[in-house]
Formats: structure tokens, C-alpha cells, sequence
């Protein structure tokens, strides 16, 4: 494999985590990795709700910090959760300093929107429902700004060189597949390329994010936590789009309501916040109307009537291609995979369990989310350990410029096997979803073995099933219900499995293998 030593630090991904460390990291040498046009493709950008954030006279940190405990169930690193809340305003103040419009009152004060589990209206939001793409333009304008940061787009991270016990690199290759790889070595690697929700057939989730960076990092030998924790979002739209456009959770801090095709807000008997209640508690409900066949539905017409169509344009767009007027008919919605709460597990500074690599976002394991992540903390999430990965990493380093990197990617490659992807999806969706029990996810390991096997050592897919592999795993040998995990066959949580899960792949992998043989 060819290599090229870039002298600069290699983040992986282009979203908001990646973009801010990039920042951060100012004046010392970037490579950013994007596999399309910086915007395009990010997980960050199509965030609708905002950035959790104690902004109020009447919030605190502190009260934020005990909301996103509480949505937890249990398992978030309290410390983690008191840390992060305390920085998140501070955050916001810099964001607003280079230039995101976030919503404001007459007085100059943040607009607030409630969303599910939060004791009180405290999420940062830009025009309704367009925080992500505001914030992610506000970001790379910066970022083009800066003579330090260098960007390669078109190029998908592979996987890693791993030397002794430390990440030296990062092997690339053409994002469709039509090169062969070319190794990047570096200063450090930052990985920022997104969560797993793509590995489902019903997800909200970007295309191309189907956790491959979790994968890659697992099989170079990197700590998995929290795996079995994957969080679906209640109202995507359900309208046969792949990826599902998202009706914000802000919608029902509005005051929207959930009923089915009979009229009834089943969400009342369900919980004492109804429609606000945590999240895994709505989606569990929108699935069981789904599979019931009562048909879902969002109904904004009394909480908002006309006014969705200019406080909430993403969502009312995303309706008009399905045929919907959401001013007049309620929006069905499913629930998608969104969000997953496990990944690589790392320190307060962003370290994973290997020397050389750090990981923020999505991909990262930090503790903050438990079993439930709190709305709108994941954009905090990536902020805080965006900065804190930067500056642990920029301790190391010098300031010196570097020559721009020239990349040649040698033709060849492997284009992905959309089928195998397909079937893939339809495994994790079927059998590693909402509700789970042992038998599906004993049959979603075999399958995922028998997939592996068919893809002809192509890398990209076996980062796919990696991640896969571990999230039905953990969710096997996790044998009760615990926040967005969910057994059928294990209905009730245990106190004594109130804590993380740590998990590598060898360990997945020797659990799988005992599944298979076990059928055999």
C-alpha cells in the first residue's frame, strides 16, 4: 500500500465535531477526511432540534445535568454529564461568534424549544428546524478561512495502521470504491465520521454513515462501549423515503399530538408526558401502533396550524414530497434509527484505549448518554469533546505549517455490493430493532457471519458488520430492558446491570462464533 506521511493531524469525517476540533486545533496542521462536499452527507447537518444548552435565567447547568441522568436509565457517567453541561453555554456564545443565526426574541435572549424529557424549555435552535445545516454552514465558512486545515474530499477512511498498541494511520481510498487504498500517516488521528444508525433499513440516518468508522476502530482493536444502545427516533416521516426525513422533536414541545388512524392520542395513557415523555418510551409506542397496523401519526393542525409552515420548512418539505399538507392532515410517522449511544469508548479528553487515536461525535462512547441519550445532547456532545480531543491532541504538537498534501489513489478498489448492504440492513431492522429477544439476535449474528463472508475481503462492508456484530452482541449478553435496549424476552431492568457495557470485537466475534456453531 502506498504511503503518505501528511506531518498534520487526520480527522476523520466532516461534520460538526470534526469541523470544530479542526478549528480548535488552529494553527497546527489538519487533514480533514470527507467522503462528499464538505455540508453534504454529515450526520450534524440534518439535525433539526438544536443544542441542549442552560441558556435561561430559571435552567442550570446543574438541571440539565439531572434531566440527562434521568433519560439514561441508569448507566450515564454522572460526571461526564456534569462536566459537559457546565461548558455547553459556552459553546453556544462561540458559535453565535462566528456567525450561526441562532433564533432570538425581541430582546436579543435565545429562542428556547422543550424537547421530550427536558424539565424545561432549553434547546438552542436556527429557524425551527434548521440548527444542523445553520451551524455546519457557519462552521465550514470558518473552516475555509483557515490556512491550516486542508480538505480532502471524495476519499472514505478504510481502516487503520496500528503499530505495537498505536494508531500511526489511516488508509483512504476513493469513496466510490474505485481506487485502491493509500495510507495516510500523521501526527494524531481524530475520528469524527458519524454513528450507526445506516445499518438499519429504517433510519434517519445519511447514506453513507453505517458505522464503519466504529468498525474500523473495533478492528484494530479499540474498546467498544455502550454497543446495544441504539436510540430510534418516534416520529420519522413515513413516507418511503430512505433515509426517513425527521419531524423535529420540537414539534411536540409545541404542543403537537401522537394519534393513530382512529383519532386516539394512545400516548396519554403511556406515560404521565405523553407525547413528551423520553424517547424510548415513544418509539417503543409508535412501533407497537405500527405493528398493530393503527397507522401513527403526528398531528400538528391545533398546536400549529399555518404556522409549521414557516417556523418548521424542513419538515413541512419533507411532507409535500410525500403528498402530505401538514396543515391539514396529520404526518404518519415510524420509528427509524437515529442515534447510537454506543461507540469507541473514550477518556474526558476524547482518548480511545489506543495511543494515537481520538474519537468525538457520534462515533465516541463518552459516557454522557446512558441508555437513552437526552434530546439535543448529541450536538453538545460533539462540541465539548470536539474542543477537548483538539487540545489534548495540540499538547504534542508544534505549530509548524505543512505542505499541502497531493493525493494519488491508484485505480482499482472494490464498488460496494449494494445487495449485501441491503440484506444487512434488513437483518439489523428485523432482528436487532426496537423490540429484541435471544432468538433474533442469535439469528442476526448468523447472518451477519454468513454476509461477512460472502464480501471478498472488501473493507468498507466488513467495517459495516464489525459494528453490527458488536451492537448484537452486546444486546444478547445484556439480558434485561434498559432504556432504547428493549428484550421481549427480558421485559424488566435489573439493578445490578445498571452500568456499561465494554465490549471488543475479538470477544463479539468469539460470541458469534459460539451462536453459529450452537445452530450447527
Amino acid at each position: 500500500m502506498p504511503v503518505v506521511e501528511t506531518g498534520r493531524v487526520v480527522i476523520v469525517g466532516a461534520g460538526l465535531g470534526a469541523l470544530y476540533a479542526a478549528l480548535n486545533l488552529a494553527p497546527r496542521a489538519v487533514l480533514l477526511i470527507s467522503p462528499e462536499p464538505l455540508g453534504q452527507g454529515a450526520s450534524s447537518a440534518w439535525a433539526q432540534g438544536g443544542i441542549a444548552a442552560a441558556m435561561a435565567t430559571a435552567d442550570s447547568p446543574e438541571a440539565h445535568a439531572a434531566d440527562t441522568v434521568r433519560a439514561g436509565a441508569g448507566t450515564v457517567d454522572a460526571a461526564v454529564a456534569t462536566s459537559v453541561t457546565a461548558e455547553a453555554r459556552a459553546h453556544i456564545l462561540d458559535l453565535t461568534a462566528i456567525g450561526t443565526p441562532f433564533d432570538r426574541d425581541a430582546q436579543g435572549g435565545y429562542v428556547l424549544s422543550r424537547e421530550a424529557a427536558h424539565g424545561l424549555a432549553r434547546v438552542v435552535r436556527v429557524r425551527g428546524d434548521q440548527a444542523g445545516r445553520e451551524i455546519m454552514a457557519a462552521l465550514i465558512a470558518e473552516v475555509a478561512r483557515m490556512p491550516s486545515v486542508q480538505v480532502l474530499e471524495g476519499v472514505m477512511a478504510v481502516g487503520l495502521q496500528v503499530q505495537g498498541e498505536c494508531v500511526t494511520g489511516v488508509a483512504v481510498a476513493a469513496a466510490d470504491g474505485s481506487s485502491d487504498p493509500v495510507l495516510l500517516q500523521g501526527a494524531a488521528v481524530l475520528l469524527a465520521g458519524g454513528g450507526s444508525g445506516g445499518l438499519y433499513a429504517l433510519t434517519t440516518n445519511p447514506p453513507r454513515i453505517r458505522g464503519q468508522v466504529i468498525g474500523m476502530a473495533a478492528r484494530a482493536g479499540a474498546v467498544i462501549a455502550d454497543a446495544e444502545f441504539v436510540q430510534f427516533h418516534p416520529t420519522a416521516i413515513d413516507i418511503g423515503e430512505d433515509p426517513a426525513p425527521l419531524a423535529t422533536e420540537a414539534l411536540r414541545g409545541e404542543g403537537a399530538a401522537l394519534i393513530n388512524r382512529d383519532g386516539r392520542r394512545f400516548m396519554l395513557a403511556l406515560h404521565p408526558d405523553a407525547e413528551l415523555a423520553p424517547r424510548d418510551i415513544v418509539a417503543r409506542a409508535i412501533f407497537a401502533e405500527t405493528q398493530a397496523g393503527r397507522r401513527p401519526m403526528l398531528d400538528t393542525r391545533a398546536a400549529l396550524g399555518t404556522a409549521i409552515v414557516d417556523r418548521f420548512p424542513a419538515v413541512v418539505e419533507a411532507c409535500q414530497r410525500g403528498g402530505i399538507d401538514p396543515v391539514t392532515q396529520a404526518i404518519p410517522v415510524a420509528a427509524a434509527a437515529h442515534y447510537h449511544m454506543g461507540g469507541i469508548a473514550v477518556s474526558k479528553e476524547g482518548r480511545s484505549s489506543l495511543a494515537g487515536l481520538w474519537v468525538c461525535g457520534e462515533a465516541s462512547a463518552t459516557g454522557l448518554h446512558g441508555a437513552n441519550r437526552l434530546a439535543s445532547n448529541g450536538l453538545l456532545e460533539a462540541l465539548v469533546y470536539g474542543r477537548r480531543a483538539a487540545r489534548d491532541i495540540a499538547r504534542g504538537l508544534d505549530d509548524a505549517p505543512q505542505p499541502k498534501v497531493v493525493l494519488a489513489l491508484p485505480q482499482g478498489g472494490q464498488s460496494p455490493d449494494v445487495d449485501l448492504i441491503a440484506e444487512l440492513r434488513r437483518v439489523m431492522t428485523d432482528h436487532v430493532g426496537v423490540v429484541r429477544d435471544a432468538h433474533g439476535l442469535q439469528t442476526a449474528l448468523r447472518r451477519i457471519a454468513a454476509l461477512e463472508a460472502q464480501a471478498l475481503g472488501d473493507a468498507n462492508f466488513l467495517n459495516m458488520t464489525a459494528t453490527a456484530t458488536l451492537i448484537a452482541a452486546a444486546a444478547l449478553l445484556r439480558q434485561e430492558s434498559r432504556g432504547a435496549h428493549c428484550r421481549r424476552d427480558f421485559p424488566v431492568a435489573k439493578p445490578e446491570l445498571a452500568q456499561r457495557s465494554r465490549l471488543t470485537l475479538a470477544e463479539a466475534l468469539a460470541l458469534r462464533q459460539t451462536v453459529t456453531e450452537t445452530q450447527e
